[in-house]
């Protein structure tokens, strides 16, 4: 009786999924951080 326990939502395809959301989340957030050292360097000048 070796059942595998999964959560529900937690397929192969759920994961992709998950890994493709926290990828664009980390891009997202560094253009962010991007954009606000560009205007922070432009307002020094």
């Amino acid at each position: 009786m070796t059942e595998e326990r999964r959560r529900p939502g937690d397929s192969d395809l759920h994961r992709q999924k998950r890994g493709k959301n926290l990828a664009l989340l980390g891009a997202l957030l560094a253009f962010i951080v991007l954009v606000y050292i560009v205007a922070i360097v432009r307002m020094g000048s």
